[in-house]
This record gives structure tokens, C-alpha cells and sequence, in this order.
């Protein structure tokens, strides 16, 4: 593995992994804009690292697009805001509490006190989001028929695909589906449940997917083909 950075027209300096993979027959490269950023790039045993460095060179123009439009990570901090499925949730430290603390302010805006150390308050947010995420597409699985269950549900965090579902039967949703609105993480479970009876794209996997959900496929699936990159800002 080699280390090397691409260096942006704003002068930020991008890391550049490059690794070998016996077998491979072409170079292949992966932009990384969650975590930490970077460009990942694979390239077959007999090429050089000359050779990748200058194929990123070629895909420069896309690459300086993608880091552009990428949002850069917001840390938070007690007093901030965030959504929530819906929810506008404002984050406070209470140094006193140990359990996170989930109270209702209003019909739309709640507050969750985080307690412990102050160093793990984002850590204990993302532990919160992720648990509460599991409930409700739980809650959304179960009101399905059956035979679109899944065999096991787990979360992760995706730069570029909001769910996937196995043949083996296990579904896994991207956790940052929590920052979006409700109906956009459904379709996304209804999207994945569909892939159960068809792993395809095909007419009938759609008619399956508009049965699931309902009115608003269209409009769901938009809305996260326009705002997906915003749920990637915080944590």
C-alpha cells in the first residue's frame, strides 16, 4: 500500500491510498467524502503506482466536483439542532445524567440530554440515533406482509448506497437515513424489502416497491436523490 495526496484547486491535500490486488485487470478508484476523506484506488499487480497517480490525474475534473458538493463534517456540540425523522432535536450536555434522556418539547422539536464525558457526546448521539433508526424500521418491517422480512437487519455507514439487501436474506440500511425526513427513510426500507422478491431493478420489482409504499415513490426517491449528500453533514 502507498500513500500519496491530491491536491484540490483550494489547496486542501486529499490522501491518496493505493492498493494491489492480484487479479484485478484495471484501475479502479473509489472517492471517500464521509469520515475521513479521501481517494482509494486499486490497481492491478503488473501496473505502477505512476500509472494510477496519473489516471487520478485524468479523472480530475470529477474528483475536485465530488469533493466540492461533498458537505464538510460539522461537529456537534451541546445547544445544537439537528433532524430527525421529522423531528428537530436540539442536543444537550447535562454532565449530572447518566443514560441519554429523550423529552418532548413540542409537537415537532424534542431535546435530548446527553450525559458523561464530554469528549463522547457525539459518540453517545450516534449510539442514540442508531438504536432509535432500528426501532422504527423495525416497526416499518413488521407492518409488512411476511414474506418480505428479512432474515437479519443491520446499520452501517455508506458513502454511496442507502441500503442493500443479500440473497442470503440480511438487509442493511445506511444509519444516516435518520436525518431525513420519515416517508424518505421508508421508502428506502420499502425499497430494499421489494429486492426480497426481486434482485433486480426490473418493472416488477417497481410495482412492488409503489405496492409497499404507496402515493409518493416518486417524490420520496427525489427528494434523497437531491438532498442525500445533507444527510452526510453531522457525525
Amino acid at each position: 500500500m502507498a500513500n500519496y495526496d491530491f491536491v484540490t484547486s483550494s489547496g486542501e491535500k486529499i490522501p491518496i491510498i493505493i492498493s494491489v490486488r492480484r487479479g484485478l485487470r484495471n484501475i479502479t478508484l473509489r472517492p471517500k467524502t464521509v469520515e475521513n476523506r479521501r481517494i482509494e484506488i486499486s490497481r492491478p499487480w503488473l501496473s505502477s503506482d505512476a500509472a494510477a497517480l496519473r489516471f487520478v490525474e485524468q479523472k480530475r475534473r470529477w474528483l475536485e466536483r465530488i469533493f466540492a458538493n461533498a458537505p464538510q463534517k460539522k461537529h456537534l456540540v451541546s445547544g445544537d439542532w439537528f433532524n430527525f425523522l421529522d423531528m428537530r432535536v436540539r442536543v444537550i450536555y447535562s454532565p449530572e445524567i447518566r443514560a441519554n434522556r429523550f423529552e418532548k418539547q413540542s409537537d415537532e422539536t424534542y431535546i435530548l440530554y446527553v450525559g458523561g464525558d464530554l469528549g463522547l457526546l457525539e459518540n453517545r448521539v450516534r449510539m442514540f440515533i442508531k438504536s432509535e433508526l432500528l426501532v422504527q424500521i423495525k416497526k416499518l418491517i413488521h407492518d409488512t406482509p411476511r414474506e418480505f422480512w428479512p432474515r437479519r437487519i443491520c446499520l452501517r455507514d455508506t458513502s454511496s448506497r442507502w441500503g442493500s439487501c443479500s440473497t442470503s436474506g440480511t438487509i442493511s440500511f445506511s444509519w444516516r437515513l435518520a436525518f431525513a425526513p420519515f416517508d424518505v427513510m421508508r421508502y428506502v426500507v420499502m425499497h430494499e424489502l421489494s429486492h426480497t422478491q426481486h434482485m433486480d431493478h426490473s418493472p416488477e420489482f417497481w410495482a412492488t416497491v409503489r405496492e409497499l409504499y404507496g402515493f409518493g415513490v416518486e417524490r420520496a426517491k427525489r427528494w434523497l436523490t437531491q438532498n442525500g449528500s445533507k444527510l452526510h453533514e453531522y457525525l
